[in-house]
């Protein structure tokens, strides 16, 4: 099934920076973004390269929205962990470049905790690659509220 980004991730406004669901199945999702000229993370020379790591949080979001889609469930609030070997070849995305994020599953466990290996691409070329790790509690209200 294909729905638009909003369906599939909590992020809205300036916040949501990915675009549009590519293709996803079981295991995998690509989405895809055209960097903008303006908004809260733009600066002289387009988005820094640090932002990537929330572009790749969020096709796993989208990912997870999918799961729970698919379910006939809402998706899920999920949160971002950590990331580790996160390298890019670019210091800035530049306004306008159209990028392609890939998150792969890793790990899924029961507990909620997963693992990703995530990938930025501007056409075929690699710009960024990292692993995340991310936390999907099973009671995302009665987690924020217990403060832990």
């Amino acid at each position: 099934m294909h729905w638009e980004i909003e369906a599939l991730i909590p992020h809205r406004g300036p916040m949501r920076l990915i675009d549009r669901l590519i293709d996803w199945d079981a295991e995998a999702i690509r989405v895809g973004l055209r960097v903008p000229a303006q908004g809260p993370f733009h600066e002289a020379d387009g988005v820094p390269a640090f932002v990537g790591i929330e572009y790749m949080a969020q096709a796993v979001a989208a990912w997870a929205g999918c799961q729970a889609r698919t379910r006939g469930a809402e998706p899920p609030l999920g949160f971002l962990l950590g990331t580790r070997r996160y390298a890019c070849t670019l210091a800035h995305f530049p306004p306008g470049m159209a990028l392609t994020i890939e998150a792969r599953c890793e790990l899924m466990g029961e507990n909620g905790l997963g693992a990703f290996a995530c990938r930025i691409l501007s056409g075929e070329e690699v710009l960024a690659e990292a692993l995340i790790s991310v936390f999907e509690p099973p009671d995302a209200a009665a987690f924020l509220e217990a403060g832990t």
